[in-house]
């Protein structure tokens, strides 16, 4: 695996992350600013980004999602890893305690000339597009994927140009039980009543 030399590839993170900063609205915070070893650390929080949850034993929407990404030696050529921080109810993304691995593959135009923004883009967009056939092999994900083969996952919309966010509520009454609350584990319950309006 070819690798650009340090000096370079630490001009290129920290024209990226500048990039980031300067383009999104979410918080990224730098373990080590000065960029000096690697891995990097940037932990980041996700924010106006809907994402699934389990809430109340329904299906639900979280708009801050919190992750660490981790930047090696052998970037570009390699994507970042991503570790999950936060709750999620997705079968491409590990709970935390799962591991909370995140499955990059399913981003797979990254290429040299991809960047930390397009990254972090896509990591959005597979937190609202969940691909249940491709699952994490851990209870939380298999039964994410159950759930999302069956059901479409329709991220709700906030408006961020009125005064305070306006959300869409879903209008699936779908309910998920959860089975082992300490491990965030859920799954899918057939909705007996599908069909009928309330």
């Amino acid at each position: 695996m070819p690798k650009l030399p340090t000096d370079i590839l630490r001009r290129r993170i920290k024209h990226e992350l500048d990039m980031c900063i300067r383009k999104l609205d979410h918080v990224m915070g730098i373990e080590d600013p000065q960029l000096k070893e690697f891995p990097i650390k940037v932990m980041v929080t996700l924010k106006n980004t809907p994402g699934p949850i389990v809430k109340k034993n329904k299906l639900d929407h979280k708009f801050t999602h919190q992750f660490k990404m981790m930047i090696t030696d052998e970037y570009p050529y390699e994507k970042p890893i991503v570790l999950w921080e936060s709750l999620i109810f997705h079968p491409n993304i590990q709970l935390p305690q799962d591991g909370g691995h995140v499955c990059t593959k399913l981003l797979d135009t990254w290429n040299f000339q991809s960047n930390l923004l397009a990254f972090i883009k896509g990591i959005e967009t597979l937190l609202a597009n969940p691909n249940p056939k491709s699952p994490w092999g851990t209870n939380s994900c298999t039964r994410a994927a159950q759930y999302f083969n069956q059901h479409l996952y329709s991220p709700p919309v906030q408006d961020t140009k009125a005064r305070g966010p306006k959300i869409r509520e879903p209008t699936s009454d779908e309910e998920v039980e959860e089975e082992d609350a300490d491990e965030g584990d859920v799954e899918a319950k057939e909705d007996e009543d599908e069909g009928d309006e309330e």
